[in-house]
């Protein structure tokens, strides 16, 4: 990820791999996003000679320019709280690599590291039940999760008593690695009720070990707002259990708490600046003319709409059960679809998750995806926290036929983002809008804008090159619109 801020204020942010299209690629071997760098100099219409300071996380220092390097955990601190509405908050950091959980306090522009648990690797069972799953790594732990979304109230009373706290270490019982082998089993497929059951019950125990840090945290800092940064919090229905127990008046968790989102918090620390909510939109966006020249370029059929015209083409396509490609603005900075580069689908089309699985991601039949709604119906047909404007959480649906169509399982959770009417896109809001005035229902399947394993669309190219890769029946650029 580069970030860039000028005159005392975040302008930029873009994951390498989306200018790269490569997916997980990092820093080249100069030791900087280089292309990244250069897309958000050149979207601002800057060279690097205008940058006036380089910062880095546990990195190199850059030549020729005043260096600075930040520690990773403070990083992971800054990101969490600067970019949250708090004015001072505790901090929590857990990540997949050591030490562990780090507690941290922030007051105004003051981030004060509290103490360590060195032992408490939270990651470390869901690293190694997702192996256990045959899902490998983070990536796999996050597959891991999908299983557990299917039946989210599984419980197993051995791995309950395998996975302890003891002066906040996390002991894991020697017996853990084998009883998560035996009961996975050996087939190929993920999505057996066993395997569900399982990837279940160990998120569902963490999450308990989890409160129990956080009320200690709670305790010793007594301060009332959350704040939570690492890797183990792009689990969706952990940040969830952590919101709904209660044990904070608020808990924050960043467009990007992972190890992407690192550059945006050294960029922030570096201002020494107090928090200020940041936009998930701060990738590039592209003009009318640069998206019309693409698509001449390319030689392509379009129509030009009125912006109720381009919203009415969306509408109208999802109730015939199209896929929608919806390029709008500039670009989400974080892993998540947010409305800006998304592909849509109707909640209520018969085939809704067969064309996304099989005709589109090419994914397992089991996994689920996410909803997009206004924050209002949310509330209504959904339990589950009072907001989620990242799709950071997981929620219930109250009556599990209205989306019967786009739940894996019955009884199943699912992701969902909530789409306040804070003007920060307004045109995908109006989208929901008017899927309600036509269905009754303000919501559309979200999903990321790729191609297969490959990183969100950026520019209005990749858009187009997705689009005639894909499944996809309509693409809706700005107002723009190709049909196939």
């Amino acid at each position: 990820m580069a970030a860039m801020a000028e005159d005392g204020r975040l302008v930029g942010a873009c994951p390498q791999e989306r200018v790269t299209r490569v997916r997980g690629a990092g820093l080249n071997a100069s030791g900087v996003p280089d292309e990244a760098i250069d897309l958000l100099l050149r979207r601002r219409g800057r060279t690097r000679a205008d940058i006036g300071q380089y910062i880095s996380v546990e990195g190199g220092e850059q030549a020729g320019a005043s260096p600075g390097r930040l520690d990773r955990l403070r990083a992971h601190a800054c990101t969490a709280f600067l970019t949250s509405p708090f004015s001072s908050s505790a901090i929590v950091v857990c990540d997949h690599v050591w030490p562990g959980m780090s507690v941290w306090s922030g007051n105004g522009a003051t981030l004060k590291h509290e103490w360590t648990w060195p032992g408490a690797r939270l990651t470390h069972p869901l690293l190694v039940a997702a192996s256990a799953l045959g899902l490998q790594g983070l990536g796999g732990v996050r597959r891991a999760e999908a299983l557990a979304r299917l039946r989210p109230a599984s419980r197993d009373t051995s791995i309950d008593s395998m996975l302890a706290l003891h002066d906040g270490d996390l002991v894991v019982d020697s017996r853990f690695e084998p009883y998560l082998a035996e009961r996975a089993g050996h087939n190929p497929d993920a999505g057996t009720p066993s395997r569900i059951q399982l990837a279940s019950a160990v998120q569902g125990r963490v999450g308990e070990i989890l409160l129990e840090l956080l009320r200690e945290v709670r305790q010793r800092l007594g301060l009332a707002h959350l704040c939570l940064g690492g890797s183990l919090f792009h689990l969706s229905g952990l940040n969830s259990i952590v919101k709904e127990a209660g044990l904070f008046d608020d808990v924050f968790v960043p467009v990007e708490p992972g190890e992407s989102g690192l550059a945006v918090g050294a960029v922030l620390d570096a201002l020494g600046a107090g928090p200020t909510p940041t936009s998930p939109f701060l990738g590039p966006s592209y003009s009318f003319e640069e998206v019309k020249e693409v698509l001449d370029n390319c030689k392509l059929h379009y129509s030009w709409e009125s912006e109720e015209g381009a919203v009415q083409v969306v509408v109208k396509s999802l109730r015939e059960g199209r896929l929608v490609g919806w390029f709008d603005g500039p670009m989400e900075w974080g892993p998540r679809a947010l409305g800006a580069r998304s592909i849509l689908a109707s909640p209520t089309a018969p085939y809704v998750l067969e064309n996304l699985n099989r005709f589109l991601k090419r994914r397992e039949p089991w996994r689920g995806y996410a909803l997009s709604g206004l924050q209002e119906a949310v509330d209504v047909h959904f339990d589950g926290p009072a907001s989620a404007p990242f799709m950071e959480c997981d929620y219930r649906p109250k009556d599990a036929t209205t989306f019967q169509h786009v739940l894996p399982s019955p009884e199943a959770a699912i992701r969902v983002q909530t789409v306040a009417a804070d003007g920060s896109l307004p045109r995908f809001r109006r989208v929901l809008e008017a899927v309600g005035e036509t269905t009754g229902l303000p919501f559309v399947v979200n999903t990321s804008f790729n191609g297969f394993h490959e990183p969100i669309v950026c520019s209005p190219r990749d858009a187009v090159r997705v689009f005639y890769g894909t499944g996809l029946d309509v693409l809706v650029i700005n107002q723009f619109v190709v049909r196939k």
